[in-house]
């Protein structure tokens, strides 16, 4: 099925991602690209629509990034937000000038003309929007008219009904934007005249089609890890190709408590897929012996990852394609204008296999956020507790395990996890939190317990909320939730005398502590 591409240019904003998820909302594809592709590349991409991200930058600036003006004779609508409205006034001949009163915030708007993104909003109504910009539009192109204005942007909103070109100098993608959904169905429906086909039961069919032609009769082999994104790509991949797929997991002895027998249940009973199942822990951990800094670790585990997965396949005979779960966030950090997100940490997961195996990799699941994926997991009937299962990152509890991985602290750890996951199940909380888990710290300190002097272990609790990971807010967890879990572990899991709360966001902290 063919279906209607909005393509969204990014300027460096922190809002890109957003924009793209209220489109998607809407059900109507998108994709993000960086403002540098070139116009012949736009062009091929045959767009029904365009946005113009904000950005960081001031277009007064003579090196702030631009677009090619051809953009503009396409044909098919644009929307610029913020920097992106500034750039086409500036561009189509307006004037644009440092604000007096920049505006960062809350801001009250009222709507001139009840026409493009404000086709449902009544000349004179006055709505709360979200503004960050420093610059202002002083002068419309010609050809232009105002739509909307506000105390501190006389042109707050502003657009050409017939070249269908229109701008809005705040943040309609934002929570804080009353109705700014409403603006962008007005703009995606009324102005580009788009359908909502953009549906789980659509990507299923267009994807299930597309793998069978890159497969053909070839074989696939999966790394399953039980978390939802490889998951929901095997599961779609089995559709499309049954038995020519493989999945393979490989227990590298820092799963979660009885995690891989619950895992080889799930994919063999409930997801019906054919499975390989490799028990490497103590090859992992004899690796790990002694080992204590962070990307050391995670380079171990992911280059005995390659080894163990690479003889399992080679037992398959000729295996042709390398099933992953690769989500559109990844794809989008590798594209965006402010180019690769600087290396914090190896990705959790391992990001390929050597040249030497020659698989093509199939991602079906490159198109979609983490909230459409549980989605189509939906659609193609899998168990809720599997479609809403915490991220567990792929070095698993050697991450968690600070400072040198031991038996002992694994046992700790593994513990104390499983006291926090109960209590968080039983307080209703574990699918409104990004993630929840332990950590164990490479310290030890003096408690009491009865009339004994102990010299033990720290576990800090972590909770998230979060939409993609790319941004995290530590979790206020009730006070009666956290004393609970804290007596219980300390009452519970030898080896452990204090437990503690990380209040700390990302950034400037990241989710995982290594």
């Amino acid at each position: 099925m063919e279906r209607s591409l909005v393509l969204i240019l990014d300027f460096g904003a922190q809002y890109t991602q957003l924009i793209a998820r209220r489109i998607r909302e809407q059900h109507v594809y998108c994709e993000i690209h960086p403002c540098t592709l070139a116009f012949d590349k736009v062009r091929a991409l045959q767009p029904k629509a365009i946005v113009l991200s904000g950005g960081p930058a001031s277009t007064l600036d003579t090196d702030s990034p631009s677009v090619d003006t051809r953009v503009f004779e396409l044909g098919v609508p644009v929307l610029g937000i913020c920097y992106g409205m500034q750039l086409f006034c500036r561009l189509l001949g307006g004037k644009v000038e440092k604000a007096v009163h920049r505006e960062y915030g809350p801001a009250v708007i009222e709507v001139d003309q009840s026409v493009g993104v404000f086709s449902s909003f009544p000349a004179g109504s006055k709505t709360n929007v979200w503004m960050s910009h420093g610059d202002r539009v002083i002068a419309l192109p010609p050809g232009f008219v105002t739509m909307a204005h506000s105390d501190g942007s006389p042109f707050a909103a502003a657009g050409n009904t017939q070249r269908k070109i229109y701008g809005v100098q705040f943040h309609p993608e934002v929570v804080h934007t009353d109705r700014g959904e409403d603006m962008l169905g007005s703009f995606l429906f009324d102005v580009a005249g788009l359908t909502p086909s953009w549906t789980s039961r659509s990507f299923i069919d267009d994807s299930i089609a597309r793998i069978k032609g890159q497969v053909g009769s070839g074989k696939a082999v999966c790394g399953l890890s039980g978390g939802v994104d490889s998951s929901v790509a095997a599961v779609l991949v089995g559709k499309a190709i049954g038995e020519q797929l493989t999945c393979i997991f490989v227990d590298n002895g820092l799963l979660r408590k009885d995690e891989a027998t619950q895992v080889v249940e799930m994919v063999r009973h409930h997801l019906s897929l054919k499975l390989v199942h490799v028990d490497a822990s103590e090859r992992f951990l004899t690796a790990l012996s002694g080992m204590t800094d962070p990307e050391t670790k995670r380079k171990t585990i992911g280059r005995l990852f390659i080894e163990v997965f690479e003889e399992e396949a080679h037992k398959l005979g000729k295996v042709d394609h390398l099933v992953q779960g690769t989500l559109y966030p990844d794809v989008i950090e590798s594209v965006s204008f402010k180019g690769p997100s600087a290396v914090i940490k190896t990705h959790h997961n391992v990001g390929g296999l050597p040249e030497r195996m020659r698989m093509s990799l199939v991602e079906p699941l490159r198109e979609l956020f983490k909230d459409e994926v549980r989605e189509v997991g939906a659609e193609l009937g899998m168990p809720r507790r599997v479609l809403w299962r915490q991220p567990f990152p792929g070095p698993g509890l050697a991450i968690r395990c600070l400072g040198e991985v031991t038996k002992e602290k694994l046992g700790i750890l593994r513990e104390a996890d499983v006291v926090l996951q109960e209590e968080v199940r039983a307080a209703g909380m574990y699918e409104s939190l990004w993630q929840s888990f332990c950590v164990i710290l490479p310290v030890r300190t003096v408690g009491v317990m009865g009339d004994d002097r102990t010299y033990d272990y720290v576990v800090a609790i972590r909770a998230v909320t979060s939409r993609d990971a790319m941004t995290a807010d530590w979790a206020r967890l009730p006070y009666e939730l956290l004393a609970k879990v804290s007596t219980r572990i300390m009452n519970e899991v030898r080896g452990c005398n204090r437990v503690v709360y990380d209040i700390s966001s990302k950034p400037p902290a990241t989710i995982e502590w290594e």
